[in-house]
């Protein structure tokens, strides 16, 4: 259906919002402060938001600070995203117990009873979605996992109108616009008279949770303030990907001086596969008790920059550090396109934020391709 941009929503009505999601039998995922960070867990009420905060990151680091226009959503992006519930970390597929001298198969992972409603899904999370989906969704074959927890999810999208100088969503041409699959997508407006959002309306569901709220129609200054919001959040960002050609610059520059260069920095702690809201590597673990009568086998999240990963017989296929983040950036920037079609980088940033190191994929890319032979030097 068209979206549609012509609906005033209060900060109590949003509250109402919340409400309404739950008695439809919701389960409602946002943000909250916890341990001096924004992550993602459920949300009770209003209250659990982080009113009032915002972040400041950079290569290798992050910080909150508190402002006073008590603003609910003037941050950039989580540690953490949306793959956290729709493709978990650790999962158990099954557990067995010894009865009568046979194993019995016990259970999988549990039925959910609450479909999710996430709340504050930035236009790059919107996108990353898109692609777990095409991965895990409509690829040969399917993830019964992930699309158990991926269905009938209610997603309330909330419009960028913070950039961090980590963000590239612009050149990626994934944000800071949240353009994708929503149900309802907020733009805050704040430090103009009444703190209020402004309602796009992308489907049906969203109509219908939205129709019993006392709404009003948008004034031309309310969709001007939220228009110069979101284009502030994009002219601040500072960092870019220019992807043109880029899957053949990668192809053609395998043997490229610089991976040296970057292996001399990168741990290898897996932190940027970590925090990517696209990485979707896992690997089975099977353990028993010290009786031998209970076993459980486990899917967990991995890293092909771990030893590992790429363990086959005879040998480890990729044992330095050099060839582990080159088989990541290049995975990532091209050979992603001819497995799924599009990029696997959406340009949260978070993969530069939360590196040890302040390995920054922006810079290596343009030193490769020649533009910025100091990046990282």
């Amino acid at each position: 259906m068209a979206h549609e941009l012509n609906s005033i929503l209060t900060v109590t009505e949003f509250g109402k919002l919340l409400q309404a999601l739950r008695e439809k039998g919701y389960e409602i995922i946002g943000p909250t402060m916890r341990d001096g960070a924004i992550v993602y867990d459920q949300l009770e009420t209003i209250d659990d938001l982080p009113a009032g905060w915002s972040d400041e990151q950079e290569p290798g680091h992050y910080r909150l600070h508190q402002r006073r226009d008590g603003a609910l959503f003037r941050y950039a992006v989580s540690a953490q995203s949306w793959k956290k519930y729709l493709h978990p970390a650790n999962i158990r597929l099954w557990s067995a117990s010894k009865e009568n001298g046979a194993f019995r198969i016990l259970n999988n992972e549990p039925v959910r009873k609450n479909k999710y409603a996430f709340v504050g899904v930035r236009s790059c999370d919107l996108e990353a979605i898109a692609i777990l989906d095409r991965v895990l969704l409509e690829d040969r074959q399917q993830d019964p996992i992930y699309a158990a927890r991926r269905d009938g999810v209610f997603i309330v999208a909330v419009q960028c109108i913070h950039s961090v100088s980590t963000c590239f969503c612009g050149s990626m041409g994934t944000g800071p616009q949240a353009k994708g699959a929503f149900d309802l997508a907020l733009t805050e407006i704040v430090g103009s008279g009444e703190h209020r959002f402004l309602v796009q309306v992308g489907s049906d569901a969203g109509r219908e949770v939205l129709s019993p709220l006392a709404c009003r129609k948008a004034s031309q200054d309310d969709e001007r303030l939220a228009y110069e919001a979101i284009s502030h959040a994009a002219a601040t960002q500072t960092r870019h990907i220019d992807s043109d050609c880029i899957r053949e610059l990668l192809y053609s520059k395998f043997d490229h001086p610089y991976w040296d260069r970057v292996a001399e920095r990168c741990l290898s702690c897996a932190n940027c596969t970590l925090v990517c809201p696209t990485c979707f590597c896992t690997t089975v673990e099977d353990t028993s008790d010290i009786s031998g009568n209970h076993a459980e086998r486990w899917r967990r999240q991995d890293s092909c920059f771990t030893l590992e990963f790429s363990h086959i017989h005879g040998g480890n296929v990729r044992s330095s550090a050099k060839s582990r983040y080159r088989q990541w950036m290049t995975h990532k920037l091209a050979s992603w396109i001819d497995q799924f079609g599009s990029s696997g980088c959406v340009g949260c940033g978070r993969c530069i934020t939360w590196c040890p190191v302040g390995i920054d994929i922006t810079q290596e890319l343009a030193a490769i391709r020649g533009k910025d032979e100091n990046a990282n030097s």
